[in-house]
């Protein structure tokens, strides 16, 4: 059973920035936009696993910082010519919180990538 797990108010996460929380499955990054929307990527890029939360998020993208390839925020593909995809998660702004819909609760929020 799915539920909504508070993360972290939107301002903690700059615009164009990242949090990364440790679930049971892996760990999650959540990224702000400069437009203050905020998506959830499976943080390992889907070529050789880098960590994609220290990437440079620009528009609905992320760009890894390994081999720079592009995962789109909405469906976690990466970007032509590449091929591959990131597991997406649901992630809501409630109130100025920060939700992440996810099966268990977080094991830990790791660090903020601001």
């Amino acid at each position: 059973m799915s539920n909504w797990i508070k993360i972290c108010a939107l301002d903690d996460i700059l615009p164009l920035g990242s949090r990364v929380v440790d679930l049971e499955e892996g760990p999650v990054a959540i990224f702000r936009t400069a437009d203050d929307e905020v998506f959830a990527l499976a943080d390992s890029c889907p070529h050789k696993q880098g960590p994609i939360s220290q990437g440079i998020v620009h528009g609905k993208s992320v760009t890894c910082p390994l081999h720079s390839w592009v995962i789109g925020f909405e469906d976690g593909e990466a970007g032509a010519p590449d091929v591959g995809c990131a597991k997406t998660f649901a992630v809501q702004i409630k109130g100025g919180e920060v939700y992440l819909e996810a099966s268990l609760a977080p094991l830990k929020l790791v660090t903020a990538n601001d």
